[in-house]
Formats: C-alpha cells, sequence, structure tokens
C-alpha cells in the first residue's frame, strides 16, 4: 500500500508541476484535464503528506528518547504518543481514501448493462436494474448520462450503457459489476409460476484523455444509416458510426443521436473506456494474485446477486448477505446493500494492512 500511495503522491506532485507550465496552461483542453485529475488526488495526497511529515516527527522525537539529557527524554516521552495517535488517525482515513482500489477515487465511470438469458423478461430485468442505478444515482445526486439503449418492444432493454459522474461514484459502483439473477412472475406469465433470468452489468472507470493514447491509426470508423427510431431520418443519413480498434478487436456502435459528431463523441467516450479497462485487466493478471480485499472479479460471468421478488429479498452471494426489503432496493435505496460490500471490503483491507510501527 505504502508504494501505491507513493506513486499517487508523485503523480500528484508532477500534476502540480503541470499547473505552473505555460506550455500547459495555454491549452485549455489539457489544463482542464490535468485540473480535473489533480483534484481528484487533492485529498489522498494532502493526507499521505501530512503522513510522511509526522513520520518524520516521530523518527526525530525516538531519537529525543534516546538522549543522555533528561530533559529531552521527558519531552519525548511526553509528545511521542500524541504523534503516533495522530499519526495513526491520518492512516486510518488513508485506508478508507484506498478502500475500493486503485481506481475508488475516480469521479467517473460507465456502467453497461446487458439482458442476459431470459428472452423478453431479462430485458425487462435490466430496465428495472437501469432504473433502479438511476434513482440511486439521482439520490446521490449525481450526474446521469444515458450513452446507448437498445429497447424490445415490450420496453425492456437488450442493453444499455450510462455514464455517471459524481463524488464516490465508481467506489460505490464498482461492486455492481457481475452477473444478477432475478426470481419472479412475469406479467406476461398467465399461471403465476415464478421464472428465473438474468443480466449482466460491467462498471468501468472512464480515464481521463491523457491516459488512453488513441491515435487515428489505431482504429477504423464506418458511418452507416441509422436502422433504430428516427422518422424521416432513418435509413437517409449516415448518422450511425461504428469505431474498430485494431489491437483489440473491440468495437463499439452509436446510433441513438441523430448527429453523427454526438454519435462518434459518445461512441469516442465508450471506446476509450473499454480500452481502459482492457488494458487494466492485462496488467492485473501479470501480477500473481489480486488485491485480497477486492471482493468477487468484477467478472461478467460471476453470479454476484439475486432477486427474488416473492420473498421481497435481495442476496449478494459474495458476501452472504440477505436483505427482506427488495422493493426498497429496486425503488433506488441501494445504499444498505453497497453500505455491506464497502463494510466487508474495509474489514478485509484493515486486516490486511494493520497498523504501521
Amino acid at each position: 500500500m505504502r508504494e501505491e500511495l507513493d506513486q499517487k503522491l508523485a503523480r500528484f506532485e508532477e500534476l502540480e508541476r503541470q499547473m505552473s507550465d505555460p506550455a500547459v496552461l495555454v491549452d485549455s483542453r489539457k489544463a482542464a484535464v490535468v485540473a480535473r485529475e489533480h483534484g481528484s488526488l487533492f485529498k489522498l495526497a494532502s493526507k499521505y503528506r501530512r503522513f510522511r511529515q509526522l513520520n518524520q516527527e516521530i523518527t526525530d522525537v525516538q531519537k529525543m528518547s534516546e538522549s543522555t539529557d533528561a530533559d529531552e527524554r521527558e519531552m519525548a516521552a511526553a509528545e511521542l504518543p500524541e504523534l503516533k495517535s495522530k499519526r495513526d488517525e491520518i492512516w486510518d482515513a488513508l485506508l478508507e481514501s484506498t478502500l475500493g482500489g486503485e481506481d475508488a477515487n475516480r469521479v467517473r465511470c460507465i456502467m453497461e448493462i446487458r439482458a442476459g438469458t431470459g428472452g423478453e423478461e431479462a430485458a425487462l430485468f435490466a430496465r428495472k436494474l437501469f432504473e433502479m442505478y438511476r434513482r440511486f444515482a439521482e439520490s446521490r445526486r449525481w450526474k446521469v448520462e444515458v450513452l446507448e439503449t437498445s429497447p424490445t418492444e415490450l420496453g425492456g432493454f437488450k442493453e444499455v450503457s450510462v455514464a455517471f459522474e459524481g463524488e464516490g461514484v465508481f467506489r460505490e459502483l464498482q461492486y455492481e459489476s457481475g452477473g444478477h439473477r432475478v426470481q419472479r412472475v412475469p406479467e406476461t406469465e398467465a399461471k403465476g409460476r415464478v421464472h428465473t433470468s438474468a443480466a449482466t452489468v460491467a462498471v468501468l472507470p472512464e480515464p481521463e484523455d491523457v491516459e488512453v493514447n488513441l491515435k487515428p491509426d489505431d482504429y477504423r470508423i464506418d458511418k452507416y444509416c441509422s436502422s433504430g427510431p428516427g422518422g424521416q431520418h432513418v435509413n437517409k443519413t449516415e448518422s450511425a458510426v461504428r469505431l474498430t480498434h485494431y489491437a483489440t478487436g473491440i468495437v463499439v456502435a452509436m446510433q441513438d443521436e441523430r448527429s453523427q459528431h454526438k454519435n462518434m463523441a459518445k461512441a469516442m467516450r465508450i471506446l476509450k473506456t473499454r480500452l481502459f479497462e482492457h488494458y487494466q485487466r492485462e496488467e492485473h493478471e501479470k501480477r500473481a494474485k489480486e488485491r485480497k480485499t477486492q471482493i468477487g472479479s468484477g467478472d461478467r460471468s460471476e453470479r454476484i446477486r439475486t432477486y427474488n421478488f416473492p420473498e421481497n429479498r435481495v442476496t449478494d452471494h459474495r458476501i452472504n448477505f440477505s436483505l427482506y426489503k427488495l422493493d426498497q432496493v429496486i425503488a433506488g435505496n441501494l445504499e444498505p446493500v453497497t453500505n455491506a460490500l464497502l463494510d466487508h471490503d474495509r474489514a478485509q483491507l484493515r486486516a490486511a494492512m494493520g497498523v504501521p510501527d
């Protein structure tokens, strides 16, 4: 953890230098990106600077305690407990700041929800999940932007991509990645039988532009006529866009907007986010094993949660947590579930990291 904090502080100090660099200041777009990343690291870097300062003070006072001067030893004995108490308090705050992994403090992420097994019922469940997350985000005062939808005739979603922005957004939503299963009686079920269907959720941290080096030669652009709703615009204007990244094979298609420019901008955001996640995953796989405190793998194939409507129960299988308030959770009160996941991760992190000497 100390190595990770050193890296973040070094990055923060580099950003501080860039913010006073005339070459950066004249480029308003780059300056905005630098300022945003600097702001996202400010709290953590400030705490860690204070932590290192206190560590140095403790070292100095401990040397005083070994002095041959009785007054210095007495002074050291009086100061040391208070300094250690302050240091430990900041250490706890640092642990809290790193809760959720290296991307926990990102303020932007993209969520992709896809209907799984279950046909139309799965698509309706995917929409239900989307509405749950949207209401939860609204209660958090996060900004919500729908990037892409693929609706069905009955109002469900084959898939939907949503961008969230706000304080703590990735820290809380990252735990939603995985398979979600629903058990309920569909509205179209005449005999009242309970059906099981599923949807998958992926939550990806949205990178800053400087974090993904994407050149025009790295991808292909295909422009074509929209095939979805759009009235007179359908099949008459090439507003739809498809981006194909050569190296990874990642494909992003966008046709929700009538403007080709807007579709291109949204497609590029999603492509950069998927590339960032792809390269992060590759890096993680190179390591011997994942961070011990991580809950699950975030793999979409992993079933993480069940929503049982007949029992009004939601169960998170990763931490064996059940709550018999499914109606409230689906209505957007996801806080009891996210808090339970955060508490579990917090306990694991504290046990793994301990308190510094």
